[in-house]
């Protein structure tokens, strides 16, 4: 959700109105990308980041309110729960200021953030799931104070109409039953934004979907989820279950989940926004008194207040954007793939190859998803997140082969052929694309290194929550060295 929502009830008007508002909005849209500019001729990319605040022992840390007061940055903003966090990144050309651009700028405001959370007791965490949750973290106390978020929980259950069980089996197994979306709150992501054309768009998307279970796979960094080893990216299943609004009958009869890798290859954005308004119903059916007919009429750019936040409720891993800046409308892609961390420098890595690699195949002559069926591309999403480094993947003429295997041998190579497209320099993208080849090489991401750690603790005797403990604590001395992952020494 990109903005406040400050009404708690709902009534059968309300929803009624806002369906047709938001019908009104992507019918407007759809005369927009006929007719309308879009700021589409020096592109951005943009980054957001989730985390997790931990104390001095490396449990969460309830003090998000104390620690944005001592931050005192607009960029940080509130998340779900009363330990997360995120940061929004200013946006970037990368011809002008390279990936290096946002490596500069995330490591000056994380070393402020640390530094202002250090003086209520509070430290900033960049993992996908926290290893050190407990049921407790999950209780309604530990929502965020802002309105919105106890809103959006109250609204999805009732859809739902019972508790939601969160049933994740791995190594082990996890079943857990919750009255609010709460567990969502253990998610915490990087989030990846490319500015494109209409006409670009349904490439830029397809090639995300295309690459989303190769990104998972060498940038998981989630497999402990209350104590249990799950998924090498325990996130996924997590995050699709916990705000699911289905009950087991509507399951059954192939209702669509709102966290949704999709169904199909796409042709426009339109179709997203379409899919939207034709497939779910408004969880938060709030109107403002926009025209958007009127506006557009008028030679104004209309916000689409509806058609935004109703997109705001629907989870995809690729998400469509439409937002306005300075009276023009763009458009994004927001990848929504990556956990967060294990360091800056990893995280840095993890755009470069995104940025590269959908730029090259969005302007390939024979596109990637002409040759690859979409069920494919979603299986290799679950694959690479099951799994993680150690996973397989079906790829266009290699059939089925090691995700590092594929990574090697084609996709780093052709992510910088794509940033060499953004106008990058080489000699200032190779350092980040090296880090990749490595963490390859070596066969160790965030996941790998959490699950060797804790194997290697508990062998000597140490039992699990202490574990996690002991190895959270690791975590964090070697996250502010700012190290590659590939290169943290074992326990």
């Amino acid at each position: 959700m990109g903005q406040d929502v400050h009404a708690q009830e709902f009534t059968r008007a309300d929803r009624t109105r806002f369906r047709e508002k938001v019908r009104s909005c992507l019918d407007v849209l759809a005369r927009m990308l006929r007719e309308s500019h879009f700021d589409a001729d020096d592109p951005k990319t943009g980054m957001e980041i989730e985390f997790n605040l931990v104390d001095a022992d490396g449990r969460p840390a309830l003090k998000n309110v104390e620690v944005l007061e001592q931050i005192a940055d607009p960029s940080f903003q509130t998340e779900l729960a009363q330990y997360n966090l995120e940061v929004n990144v200013p946006p970037q050309l990368l011809h002008t200021q390279g990936v290096q651009g946002f490596e500069h700028d995330l490591r000056e405001s994380l070393n402020s953030a640390e530094d202002a959370a250090s003086t209520v007791g509070a430290h900033l965490v960049m993992i996908g799931i926290l290893p050190t949750l407990e049921e407790g973290h999950f209780a309604p106390s530990t929502i965020s104070a802002n309105p919105r978020y106890k809103l959006l929980s109250d609204q999805i259950l009732a859809a739902r109409g019972e508790d939601i069980m969160i049933d994740i089996s791995g190594p082990e197994r996890l079943r857990t039953l919750s009255e609010t979306i709460m567990p969502e709150a253990a998610c915490t992501s990087t989030q990846l934004h490319v500015q494109v054309s209409p006409e670009e768009f349904s490439s830029y998307w397809n090639a995300s979907q295309a690459v989303a279970g190769v990104q998972l796979a060498l940038g998981a960094n989630s497999p402990y989820l209350l104590g249990k080893e799950l998924w090498a990216e325990t996130r996924i299943p997590l995050f699709e279950q916990a705000t699911d609004t289905r009950g087991e009958e509507l399951k059954e009869q192939g209702v669509r989940p709102r966290v949704w890798f999709g169904e199909r290859w796409i042709t426009s954005i339109f179709d997203l926004f379409e899919e939207n308004v034709r497939y779910f119903p408004a969880l938060l059916p709030v109107t403002d008194d926009e025209d958007p007919d009127e506006m557009l009429k008028q030679g104004k750019t209309p916000t689409l207040g509806e058609l935004r936040l109703h997109n705001g409720t629907i989870y995809r891993w690729n998400r469509p954007v439409y937002d306005v800046v300075d009276g023009i409308a763009h458009l994004r892609v927001e990848n929504r793939v990556l956990p967060g961390g294990p360091t800056v420098v990893d995280t840095l890595a993890n755009a470069a190859f995104y940025f590269g690699l959908v730029r090259k195949l969005a302007q390939d002559e024979r596109p990637l998803w002409s040759q690859m069926s979409f069920s494919a591309a979603a299986e290799n999403f679950h694959s690479g997140a099951k799994h993680g480094i150690h996973a397989r993947v079906y790829w266009p003429d290699l059939g089925d082969v090691e995700v590092v295997e594929l990574a090697l041998r084609r996709l780093i190579p052709m992510a910088a052929e794509g940033l060499a497209l953004w106008g990058l320099d080489p000699r200032a993208t190779d350092r980040l694309l090296t880090i990749l080849e490595q963490r390859c090489t070596s066969r160790q991401n965030g996941a790998q290194w959490l699950i060797d750690g804790v194997h290697t603790l508990e062998s000597r005797g140490i039992d699990r929550a202490e574990a996690l403990r002991q190895i959270t604590l690791e975590y964090m001395k070697l996250m502010h060295s700012n190290e590659p992952v590939h290169s943290w020494p074992s326990i």
